[in-house]
Parts: C-alpha cells; structure tokens; sequence
C-alpha cells in the first residue's frame, strides 16, 4: 500500500509529473456497409474537433490550469485530434486539492490551471464482416506541478459516454522538499477507483491492476447494464427475430469482453 503523505514544503517547483492515459470505447452494430457508414458519419459529427476541444477546456478547467495553446484537427475519412499546452496554478491555486475523493460531474464544472498537456485522438473502425463498429478516443492529460489530472475522470467518462474505460495512472520523476529530500509522489493513492463518484461506480464493473512500489495505477472499467437497442444502429430489438435478437446480444457481449479482456475469447464461451 502507499505510504501516508503529510502535506509537503517544497524546495521551489514540484517536479513530478503525473500522467493520466485512458482509452474509451463505444460499440455499434450496423448491418449493412450504408448504416456502418452513417455510425461513422455520426461519430465523426458528435465527436468532432471542435467538440472535443471544449471537452479539453472543461478537463483544463477541472483541474485548474491556464491554456497556452490549442491545436486541433479533423481527418479525412475520419477521426480527429486535439492537443493544449496548459499551465498550472495561476489563480485558486490554494483551493485545488489531489485528495483521494471524485472530482465532479459534466454538470458541476467549475473553473481555473497551468503547465503541461492534454492530447486526445480518435480511432472510428469498423468491421465490415461481423456489422460491428467501434469507436475509440485515447486521452492523455499530463500536469507538472501540485494537482492530479485524476480530477477530470468523472466529467471525462461521462462527457465521452463510454461503453468500456482503460485507464493508466503514473507519477514520474521526483520532487524535493525545503530539507533537500527526495518526494516521489505527493499525494496518497490506493486505487483510481477513489478518484470516481458514486453514479460512475455504480453504472460499471471494474478490476484494478495497481504496482504501488512503482506509483503505477491501472483501472478498467466496463458498463454493467447491457440493453441491445444502445447497441443498435438504424434499427431496433423489438423489429428482430428471437433468432437475431440472440445472435445480436451475444455478438455484442462478446465485442465488449474481447476488448474489456484485451484479447480474442473463444467462439463457444457464453455471456
């Protein structure tokens, strides 16, 4: 387990970085290659550069950082990217806090930050065999100095409307205090589970994989209540055969723990 930390005097800036890396994933099913291409047409509209830029400010906001510079784009056929350069502890530095406790939801932002970066790209696919698609941002949000980017996961998770969250967390690198002694980490840690509210615990099941000797933390996350018409495009459950409607749930059980696992399952197990 992590050691108890008091609250440090530092020698100058704090030093450590601290990196949140999270994937998320949405999953369609769109039968014919005209709906998969309206599923990606959609995406590409609901998760465009633009939105995805105020999505990144909101996150700035959260955990307090002054935005130096944004640089966006859209991809042709599709995807987009946005990275800010930010910097910490400007204004309300003394209100901002790492305590291990959720940061808030899309609808209780509220503002100040200022030195680092937060990037996101995304990955629309699909696979034209089995009428899956999928869609997938990479976010990382990376801060030099006092807060935790962990702040920002609830508004993230929700803001982004995920099926499955793979997340990363690792404070690199050290910071000394006024006696000259080296800090590894500057807040206590156990779980990133910690760092998320009760409705975001409750909406997902969940495994953590934490090397705390290495101030490495990993969190997956996967969406417990599992309804077939969020998973159906251009078409709903009540209009298919039982036969289809039994293809179709296993099929998209089977996409969600193949990605939640990391690897292929075997084509009998059952979910």
């Amino acid at each position: 387990m992590p050691e108890i930390l008091k609250k440090l005097k530092l020698h100058g800036f704090n030093n450590l970085t601290k990196t949140l890396s999270f994937n998320i994933y949405d999953i369609c099913y769109a039968e014919t290659p005209e709906q998969r291409e309206a599923y990606i047409a959609y995406i590409d509209e609901a998760y465009n550069a633009a939105r995805l830029t105020k999505i990144l400010t909101n996150v700035a906001n959260i955990i307090g950082a002054n935005i130096l510079n944004i640089a966006h784009q859209d991809y042709d056929p599709q995807g987009a990217s946005v990275t800010m350069l930010i910097s910490e502890e400007s204004v309300a530095a003394e209100h901002l806090s790492n305590a291990e406790s959720p940061g808030p939801l899309p609808d209780a932002v509220v503002a100040h930050l200022d030195k680092s970066h937060i990037t996101v790209h995304t990955y629309p696919e699909s696979n034209p065999h089995s009428g899956i698609s999928t869609f997938r941002a990479d976010i990382d949000v990376s801060t030099c100095g006092r807060i935790s980017p962990l702040k920002a996961l609830n508004y993230l998770i929700h803001a982004l409307e995920s099926d499955i969250v793979i997340m990363d967390y690792r404070v690199r690198g050290f910071t000394r205090d006024v006696r000259g002694n080296k800090h590894f980490i500057d807040h206590n840690i156990s779980s990133i589970q910690n760092y998320l509210a009760r409705r975001t615990k409750t909406r997902y099941q969940m495994v953590d994989v934490n090397v705390y000797q290495e101030n490495i933390f990993h969190t997956k996350m996967a969406i417990k209540e599992f309804r077939l018409d969020d998973y159906l495009f251009c078409v709903e459950a009540k209009d298919l055969s039982e036969k289809e409607y039994k293809r179709l749930h296993k099929l998209l059980r089977r996409e969600i723990a193949e990605i939640f696992y990391g690897r292929n399952l075997a084509r009998n197990l059952e979910f």
